[in-house]
């Protein structure tokens, strides 16, 4: 399998859409240090098997199309740190292992994780229809579409653009602009459904701005309260925190850039508003906490019992993703790709300047959590730091 195919394999199936470009003059005039430039910054004593690709994997940052990368491969078959890059073009500082960054849609995992707790409380059903809770929001014509299928991107509810305009300086124009997630909801399911429910899998925002809401209106409490008082709390997570309408990154973090244009011009992009992805994207974490919340969830630490199933069980065979035909991939927040001849289990997430993975074997033998500043974070395909510590970590993508 070639690289771009390695690529487009990679990015289908953990929903990681970034494009590697061309050379950006932005950067080769950056002015970096040379020891920045290659150094990885902190490594553990023990290493996992194939430290040298992931030493490779980071090196030389940054690049056109990669900033910064920070790393953390785990598991009991050995552990490996890493980070390189920079904390920023204009001081060429070496990136902060420890910063903070935009997670994405991995928030999706943890509004799963809350919604499934929900379900072991008795205080809502998995099988149930949604509009049994919000009868006022979701109308008639979406009444058969359960909870689950809102977790597993079976529901129908068709995605619907902001309006903000087709290009990324429309986009970068609105970045501060406040959006209800109810107006979402209201305006997607005015629109006559993809599909029936539970009959194809299309992988959106829209069914995680919906289970927001709807643990808002089970429990009479925030969707970002929730979180924190389910999980963030009780596994200690303190440097992970939903921003609410703050558009800035509070603590350490390195600096997100965006590549505009056809010139490259590379922009700061680390302050931008996270509304319009709420519970299906607004999370901000470290590597730290989030490989701890990975080892807790798989552990059975965050949803217990037969409930932690539904996020390792996908669809029915029958059930084909939307538009491709493809296989479903997606269980409760989680999806499910074979790299190395072995099943990985976990999610990814790009905000602009930002991409995040989590990733594991079920048995926990390996996890793998890393934050690549991308200078393309939207775009069509997965960017080449992001692929080479995905390879690195688990070997390369294969059928199954």
């Amino acid at each position: 399998m070639n690289a771009r195919s390695t690529r487009t394999v990679i990015a289908a199936a953990l929903v990681l859409g970034m494009a590697a470009g061309t050379a950006s003059p932005a950067l080769a005039a950056a002015g970096t240090p040379a020891a920045a430039t290659h150094a990885v910054q902190r490594e553990a004593a023990r290493e996992a098997p194939d430290a040298d690709a992931l030493r490779a994997a980071v090196s030389g940052l940054p690049s056109a199309d990669t900033t910064a990368a920070l790393v953390r491969v785990g598991g009991t078959e050995g552990t490996w740190r890493g980070s390189a890059g920079v904390h920023d073009l204009a001081s060429g500082r070496p990136a902060d292992p420890d910063g903070r960054f935009r997670v994405g849609s991995v928030t999706k995992v943890f509004t799963a994780a809350v919604v499934l707790q929900l379900a072991g409380e008795g205080r809502l059903g998995l099988d149930r229809p949604v509009r049994r809770y919000l009868p006022e929001l979701i109308p008639a014509a979406y009444g058969k579409v359960t909870v689950r299928q809102l977790l597993n991107h079976t529901s129908g509810i068709p995605s619907v653009a902001p309006g903000w305009g087709d290009t990324l300086e429309d986009v970068y124009a609105h970045r501060f602009d406040l959006i209800d997630p109810a107006d979402v909801v209201r305006e997607a399911t005015s629109h006559e459904p993809d599909f029936a429910p539970g009959t194809q899998q299309h992988y959106a925002n829209i069914g995680y701005t919906v289970a927001g809401l709807l643990i808002e209106k089970v429990t009479g409490d925030a969707y970002a309260s929730q979180v924190s008082h389910r999980i963030l709390e009780p596994l200690h997570l303190k440097d992970t925190y939903s921003p609410g309408t703050d558009p800035s990154i509070r603590g350490p973090h390195n600096l997100g850039y965006q590549r505009f244009g056809t010139t490259g011009e590379l922009r700061d992009v680390t302050v931008w508003g996270t509304s319009d992805a709420w519970a299906a994207g607004d999370l901000i974490s470290t590597t730290a906490d989030l490989e701890h919340f990975t080892r807790a969830l798989f552990g059975g630490r965050v949803v217990r019992g037969p409930l932690l199933r539904a996020m390792f069980t996908l669809p029915d065979s029958s059930v084909r993703e939307y538009g491709t035909g493809g296989p479903a991939a997606f269980g409760a927040g989680l999806s499910v790709m074979t790299l190395g001849g072995r099943q990985v289990w976990g999610k990814t997430g790009g905000r602009w300047g930002y991409n995040t993975a989590i990733a594991a074997t079920p048995d926990l033998s390996r996890t793998l959590v890393y934050s690549v500043n991308s200078t393309d974070a939207k775009g069509s395909d997965m960017n080449r730091t992001a692929l080479g510590i995905v390879v690195a970590a688990f070997g390369a993508p294969s059928a199954g």
